[in-house]
């Protein structure tokens, strides 16, 4: 991997340090990431950081995650930790989704691939290069829109890896077949994984999602509330009913949050002290 030492004169705050990944066996491509060393970390001692590790990396300077970083970690408001934003590739649309398949237009059917790229390319290079905790209550996987789907469905299969999940403005609508009027909730993939996973459910990992009033305008079901809410209030309730405690869940509604980084970053905040 080489350092470009690329700085985003947008992101005001910790600057990241941008890298371009070795071409990936996993991926068939190259891939960027940039990361965001917190305002200590030369100085650090021997306690390793937690990491935070973002799909749709390439969004984060506009949500204005290097100042809002700086301000949490000097207020003491969040524990210094190391942010690695992974940019999508031109085959987003196959590379993110769900593992176990891809939804029914086979969007999402290189699922598989990415999380091998996450969990045995990316993760071992990131922990031999910076100082990274190995535990999985320090390690959090997060993403915008389809991009938040991938990070749940990662982090949902591999509670050894990753503590908490984060998701903003998350494309859970994702499904194996096309609406059918007559039961329009239902084919939704992460909401039958999470009702139907077949290891022990709960354990100590933590959900945090967001959806905004104006993320989309579709309701399927025509109760009268957009789709984004309700299928993140559906797959919280699933949570819940997998027997989750309150503590480990967090939902946040923004009224009149758009589907676009400006919201994403209003929400980020919350995030951020919720996980670290």
């Amino acid at each position: 991997m080489n350092d470009l030492n690329t700085l985003s004169p947008m992101n005001a705050g910790i600057m990241p340090r941008q890298v371009q990944h070795d071409y990936s066996r996993f991926l068939h491509r190259h891939v960027t990431f940039d990361v965001y060393l917190p305002p200590d970390y030369a100085a650090a001692g021997s306690s390793p950081y937690p990491l935070l590790l973002f799909n749709d990396g390439q969004d984060l300077p506009a949500t204005g995650l290097g100042r809002t970083l700086e301000t949490l970690m000097l207020a003491q408001k969040i524990r210094p930790a190391v942010v690695v934003g992974v940019y999508a590739g031109a085959q987003r649309k196959h590379e993110y989704g769900t593992a176990r398949q891809a939804d029914y237009k086979q969007r999402g059917d290189k699922a598989p691939q990415y999380r091998d790229f996450i969990l045995l390319e990316l993760l071992p290079h990131l922990r031999e290069k910076w100082h990274l905790s190995v535990y999985p209550t320090d390690n959090v996987f997060a993403g915008f829109s389809l991009g938040g789907l991938s990070a749940l469905d990662i982090a949902w299969a591999h509670p050894e890896v990753f503590g908490a999940a984060g998701v903003f403005s998350g494309s859970l609508w994702w499904r194996w077949a096309d609406v059918d009027p007559a039961d329009p909730d239902r084919d939704r993939i992460m909401h039958d994984i999470v009702r139907h996973s077949p290891e022990p459910r709960p354990n100590a990992q933590r959900f945090w999602f967001q959806a905004g009033t104006l993320d989309e305008t579709e309701d399927r079901n025509h109760n009268g509330v957009i789709d984004a809410i309700d299928d993140t209030l559906h797959l919280i309730e699933a949570l819940r009913q997998r027997g989750y405690p309150e503590a480990q869940l967090r939902y946040l509604q923004l009224e009149g949050g758009t589907h676009d980084p400006a919201t994403w970053g209003k929400a980020m905040p919350d995030f951020l002290q919720f996980v670290l």
